[in-house]
């Protein structure tokens, strides 16, 4: 699934083209895909000036004139492509319709905006601007980490006592926005933290390390345009490749790359998902 990075490089990538601009037209060729979409989905959004396009955590949020937001999450495999860009950043000529195309955005400026979805397990649903933050897909969710919400302190608190292994605690979004497996993977290696330590038994000043850590593995890799993991592609339709400077996730068995160690980087099972790490290094 893609991960915080990706998501805000595929909103980065959207925002020239959507933001200001009205959806003339919305195709809605199928009635869900993970769940239902909401009712008169197409309607909704036709006609629609979309104001500002943000992201929370793993999904992306565009305000729209109505008063309504539509969140879009996606997924395992879903992808937001972009064609007949005006500013010329993009292919121009409209591909022809693919089976997996589920919603189609036809913007009053020429762009054609695809949520392409051959899985479906991403998401879309509309609802007030105001108190949007109380979406149930929304109202749990932790401070984001690039944010100023997100500090040493919260970090401490969020940690103290707790028994479970601290990948675990960074991977739940309650404690932490939008992080998953490979960031919280880069960033534990950078920190030099074994990812199965028990969370409350590191202590204070190695947690709050871990703050600058995992924004500049985050600052990086959005940097890099994200990183290409299956299916996941930036809005004009390029592979990212952050993964091209992973250092320890996917590299079982590889030598460690800080240098003077001579550790190899194992992988572990922890919840059901691949940790990687150098056991001389990470402790």
């Amino acid at each position: 699934m893609p991960e915080l990075p990706e998501v805000e490089t595929v909103r980065r990538g959207l925002a020239p083209v959507m933001e200001g601009q009205t959806i003339e037209r919305a195709d809605v060729n199928r009635p869900d895909l993970r769940w239902p979409f909401p009712m008169h989905m197409a309607e909704r959004l036709t006609g629609q000036q979309v104001e500002r396009l943000r992201r929370r955590s793993k999904y992306i949020l565009a305000d729209l004139g109505s008063g309504e937001t539509l969140l879009i999450h996606l997924g395992m495999s879903g992808r937001m492509l972009v064609s007949g860009d005006p500013l010329g950043r993009f292919v121009h000529d409209h591909p022809a319709p693919e089976k997996h195309d589920h919603v189609v955005l036809h913007m009053g400026n020429g762009a054609r905006i695809t949520f392409n979805d051959p899985r479906r397990f991403g998401a879309m649903d509309l609802m007030a601007t105001d108190g949007a933050e109380t979406h149930k897909l929304l109202a749990d969710i932790g401070p984001e980490p690039l944010g100023n919400g997100f500090d040493e302190m919260i970090l401490l608190e969020a940690f103290r006592g707790r028994k479970a292994p601290v990948k675990s605690a960074l991977l739940d979004q309650r404690i932490v926005a939008g992080l998953g497996n490979i960031y919280v993977c880069e960033a534990l290696f950078r920190g030099g933290i074994h990812p199965a330590r028990k969370a409350g038994r590191i202590g204070a000043e190695l947690v709050k390390s871990l703050v600058p850590i995992i924004r500049t593995v985050l600052e990086e890799a959005i940097e890099a345009g994200g990183s290409s993991l299956r299916d996941f592609k930036q809005a004009d339709g390029e592979l990212g490749y952050f993964q091209h400077s992973f250092d320890v996730y996917g590299r079982e068995g590889q030598p460690c790359k800080r240098t003077g160690c001579d550790g190899v980087v194992t992988r572990i099972v922890q919840s059901g998902r691949s940790s990687f790490y150098c056991p001389v290094c990470q402790r």
